[in-house]
């Protein structure tokens, strides 16, 4: 059997794997704030014991629901890097069938329906995003040493196989209406108006499935997820401890908030997305850069593999002069490098220097879909150069006012950049060397957010 848990590794390369990693000790994860409840918490030396006994099988679970995942679902892959590391075999379920079914938890009413077509497109985004991650990981992050491999599994190739009669026969026996009525998702629901129905009521047994479909062909004794998971991971437990005589331990990590405590996700609609087409590298940067001091060292802890050593050193470097907002820095190319890799760390510095530091010159280099990248889906226009043409012109063509009566108020006031100078003087005649790049390209700006890229024909 644990042979077969290690996804048929041999003895021999058993061997070595023991003698290369020798502490597998994932609890200590806590010491860095990774885990909100490791349960059942009345074992945890038996966990510690089995932990350092031999490598055991940790899964995630990630519904399809959007074609990328974002920032919350970044911790968790984040720990089954950490598990890995420790020698662990970690696998990624994309839930292709529980996509169809929705996850009651933490909403206050029912999930649209996705169609098929959808939900294997988005699969393909989260498939996408997990395989980069992983493989920036070994890539940035752990040299050309050994790691056990990883599993990338969708939920639907073993549901259909599966009838209705032996699902709901079968597991279903296990599970108790007392304790799935119980669980806090399902309180909240059947308090509102709208209720909850059946299809997502039954969510709790689908997710519990996974779990003993996974112990049962994998060994997998330990499942992570967000703290707003916990009752499906005990219902999980619940199913494998009576259906299998077995004991199987859960772990929640803490949800990210924004400074006002709100979740950052797809559904309250400030979610940073992994996907480069949904949030560009640039702002995917900018938005570990403004991580407040009061949180730096936190999220260092969760989002980075430096040690706690040497975090503490950063921390120590970065209040001696806070101004320079090294621990900022550092957490943002540790972050941007495991999700975007050498590249989008690259373009994202380069943007940012061009923001705030007026070097444009990195921009004269970049492809105009680039620049489109990192300025968030700037409006792309082509404009026809003419003799005597002034910025208040380039600036109406570009649509960057909705009238000359607007443009030359605001131009005058100070609030239009060329190339991320400001431009003050509507009648101005553009000049070349002054008003374009070297790639042919203006960048313009009105305010403190809303780009326009000038492609000159």
């Amino acid at each position: 059997m644990l042979l077969k848990s290690l996804f048929g590794l041999s003895p021999n390369k058993l061997g070595h794997f023991r003698r290369m990693y020798c502490s597998r000790n994932i609890i200590k994860l806590k010491e860095r704030g990774m885990y909100q409840d490791i349960f059942p918490d009345v074992f945890l030396q038996d966990i510690v014991d089995l932990l350092n006994k031999a490598p055991q099988c940790v899964y995630a679970g990630f519904d399809p629901t959007s074609d990328s995942l974002h920032v919350g679902n970044l911790l968790v892959l984040i720990n089954l890097l950490h598990w890995q590391r420790g020698g662990h075999n970690a696998i990624a379920v994309i839930g292709g069938a529980t996509a169809k079914i929705g996850d009651p938890s933490g909403r206050n009413a029912e999930r649209d329906k996705l169609s098929t077509q959808l939900i294997d497109l988005n699969i393909r985004g989260l498939n996408q995003n997990i395989e980069q991650i992983f493989d920036n990981h070994k890539k940035y992050f752990w040299s050309d040493k050994f790691l056990p491999e990883y599993k990338i599994l969708n939920n639907e190739s073993w549901y259909e196989k599966l009838t209705a009669i032996n699902f709901i026969g079968g597991p279903g026996r296990y599970l108790r209406m007392g304790t799935l009525l119980s669980r806090t998702s399902v309180q909240s629901r059947l308090a509102t108006a709208a209720g909850m129905s059946f299809t997502e009521f039954s969510y709790q047994l689908f997710q519990s499935y996974d779990w003993l479909h996974l112990y049962s062909k994998y060994g997998c004794r330990f499942q992570i997820g967000g703290s707003d998971q916990m009752g499906n991971l005990m219902s999980g437990r619940d199913l494998i401890g009576k259906a299998c005589r077995d004991t199987v331990y859960g772990l929640t990590l803490p949800l990210i908030t924004t400074e006002m405590g709100d979740k950052f996700g797809k559904s309250a609609g400030n979610a940073i997305w992994l996907s480069p087409e949904k949030t560009s590298p640039f702002t995917f940067y900018q938005f570990w850069i403004r991580t407040p001091d009061s949180s730096v060292e936190k999220l260092l802890k969760l989002f980075t593999f430096n040690s706690v050593g040497t975090i503490k050193d950063t921390m120590r470097r970065h209040l001696e002069k806070p101004e320079l907002r090294l621990a900022q820095k550092k957490l943002a190319e540790d972050v941007i490098l495991l999700v975007h890799g050498k590249e989008g760390l690259e373009q994202a510095v380069a943007a940012s220097k061009a923001l705030y530091e007026g070097n444009v010159a990195a921009l004269g280099e970049m492809k105009v879909e680039e620049i489109v990248r990192m300025f968030d889906g700037a409006s792309v226009v082509q404009i026809l150069p003419e003799p005597g043409q002034s910025v208040l012109d380039m600036a109406m063509k570009a649509g960057c006012f909705p009238t000359s009566a607007d443009a030359v108020r605001i131009i005058s006031a100070g609030g239009f950049y060329v190339n991320q100078q400001k431009s003050t003087n509507p009648n101005e005649v553009l000049n070349p060397s002054v008003h374009r790049l070297s790639n042919n390209l203006s960048l313009l700006r009105v305010g403190k957010r809303n780009y326009y890229v000038v492609k000159w024909l």
